[in-house]
């Protein structure tokens, strides 16, 4: 059973006894997917999108960043096709003890949580979702994607999915222009996402967090 968190913005997170850490910023949970996932990474893409937009996602986690993506798909009456990698699955029971639908006035949490694995749901006119129970090294997607939100616990805590390799393997199921987004800053993770084939540009990060990536796929 992981455990329960509370984030100086209210909003809960989780921590992990398989990997020592917490699953979102202590500053803030929702600050934090807000700012790096949303702000940076989605809205500006399915702002100007007239096409579906393909959202890939390495780490599930708690499904806070599914959730918000799948709440901006219908504000922005803006398809979205989401598709989340994780191999280490948060439990149903667990997921229901964070606060995200209180914080953000839906009941999406419990469906990403509750649905099989390996099948798409259509939640919405607008949002489609699919989770797939897998390592990211083993995982082959259908079609490539426009945005990716990049989520995979810190690099000391999972350094093999850090790398260049990994990074080629992303940039090779992305579509030209595609935007990924991290909350790492770190000098390994600039240098592989380069190395990948990535344009990499650091902006502010959220709460007292410096810096964080954009990388856009050359």
């Amino acid at each position: 059973m992981e455990r329960l968190i509370i984030t100086e913005d209210g909003s809960h997170s989780l921590y992990s006894h398989l990997f020592n850490q917490q699953y979102h910023s202590l500053q803030g949970a929702l600050t934090e997917s807000v700012h790096i996932y949303i702000e940076l990474g989605l809205r500006p893409v399915l702002t100007s999108a007239t096409n579906e937009i393909r959202v890939f996602e390495m780490g599930l986690g708690t499904g806070l960043n599914a959730l918000l993506a799948w709440k901006l798909a219908d504000e922005l009456k803006k398809k979205v096709h989401y598709t989340s990698v994780e191999a280490f699955p948060v439990l149903p029971e667990e997921a229901s003890l964070l606060n995200y639908g209180s914080l953000t006035d839906t009941n999406y949490l419990s469906k990403i949580h509750q649905i099989a694995w390996g099948e798409t749901h259509h939640f919405s006119p607008y949002f489609t979702f699919r989770k797939e129970k897998v390592l990211l090294q083993d995982f082959e997607p259908e079609h490539k994607h426009h945005v990716v939100f990049y989520d995979a616990f810190d690099p000391r805590a999972q350094p093999e999915l850090w790398t260049e390799e990994i990074f080629t393997k992303i940039a090779r199921y992305s579509e030209p222009e595609a935007v990924l987004v991290t909350y790492s800053s770190k000098g390994i993770v600039k240098r592989a996402l380069a190395a990948a084939g990535f344009r990499v540009e650091r902006h502010p990060g959220p709460g007292r967090k410096v810096h964080i990536l954009k990388a856009i796929k050359l």
